[in-house]
């Protein structure tokens, strides 16, 4: 049960990303390997994590709140990975097995597991195992697998624009999904942890470049009254693309040096299009962003302080930055989402 090989984060000064691991789906299908049944799975996350935030963005936006049970973690990783601490609310212990560490959750799915103890984790209470822990894959399960447990409108079948994943825009979301991963959510890992010049200027550049093609589209899409990335409702790009903006100011323009330009201060759209996403309550999203973020903005930059200097392997001591003094502006009444206007 102990990890042998270690796990590179970086190559000739450029960060690399391991693949993961765990790849198996649930399925509506009563006779899959791992059918949507309420109550059988449990979602691990920290709050931290922008790719376990995709998840529990939407959990809480297809209300499946009562469906699939969250586990949350510390928001900062120690020195063996994520853990339970009971800080800031979260649990101090795993809940099914008294864990203190997610490693341990991965070693009882496999004992001879020598992968990246990563979260999002999709965990399987009646197999004890892990289902997935791919968030892109997760975040897809939730859509529609799990819509018999829950209220006829919130089901994707009868989502005005068809869902977060709809058939006629599949391609063009893949696409984006592509070019923003890599770029973007990806991309402002590439500049915080690059350990040398020309890795960081190889990365930062196109980083902005990228904001640049966003912010152009949402400028494109508000001028005919539409507020997302494709369209009037909300789809699973805006979900990808919004995990990292929320950092965006707070974290990363810090922390990461993706310094070239700001949210709010540089791109309009895209500041609006976050804001209006962070700050809706209404029924159009149930909440889901802005309950997602708010409780833990504050710890963002903390969090990536302290994985810097890991992943570098930085002797420096760990400064936290304490800007902005606003994390999120409010957002103008004019800009807010309407009931019985679009938006999901």
């Amino acid at each position: 049960m102990s990890q042998t090989t270690k796990i590179e984060y970086q190559k000739d000064g450029h960060f690399t990303r391991p693949a993961s691991t765990f790849r198996n789906f649930v399925s509506a299908d009563p006779n899959s390997q791992f059918p949507a049944e309420k109550g059988r799975y449990a979602l691990y996350i920290s709050p931290g994590c922008p790719w376990a935030h995709r998840t529990t963005i939407v959990r809480a936006f297809k209300r499946l709140e009562d469906v699939i049970d969250l586990y949350v973690l510390s928001p900062s990783m120690g020195e063996k990975g994520w853990f339970f601490d009971g800080s800031h609310g979260t649990l101090p212990k795993d809940p099914l097995y008294g864990f203190t560490y997610l490693r341990e959750l991965y070693f009882k799915a496999d004992p001879d597991f020598n992968g990246r103890f990563t979260v999002p984790v999709l965990w399987d209470k009646k197999a004890g195992t892990i289902v997935n822990n791919e968030s892109s894959e997760i975040i897809r399960m939730f859509y529609s697998e799990f819509d018999a447990f829950i209220p006829e409108p919130y089901r994707e079948a009868n989502k005005p624009g068809g869902g977060l994943y709809p058939v006629h825009l599949r391609k063009d979301i893949d696409e984006m999904n592509e070019w923003v991963y890599d770029a973007v959510n990806n991309g402002v890992y590439k500049c915080g942890f690059a350990t040398k010049q020309e890795s960081y200027d190889q990365n930062v550049y196109p980083l902005f470049k990228s904001l640049d093609r966003l912010e152009s589209i949402l400028a494109d899409q508000a001028a005919v009254g539409n507020l997302f990335l494709f369209g009037l409702h909300i789809t699973e790009a805006d979900v990808r693309l919004y995990t990292t903006i929320a950092r965006f100011d707070v974290a990363y323009h810090t922390v990461f040096l993706c310094n070239l330009k700001s949210i709010r201060h540089d791109y309009p759209n895209l500041h609006r299009w976050f804001r209006q996403l962070y700050w809706d309550e209404t029924e159009i999203t149930g909440g889901a962003f802005h309950k997602t973020t708010q409780p833990w903005i504050g710890l963002y930059a903390s969090g990536y302080a302290v994985a810097k200097n890991r992943v570098t392997n930085s002797q420096a001591a760990v400064i936290v930055p304490r800007g902005p003094a606003v994390p999120v502006e409010p957002l103008e009444q004019k800009h807010k989402m309407i009931v019985g206007t679009g938006g999901y």
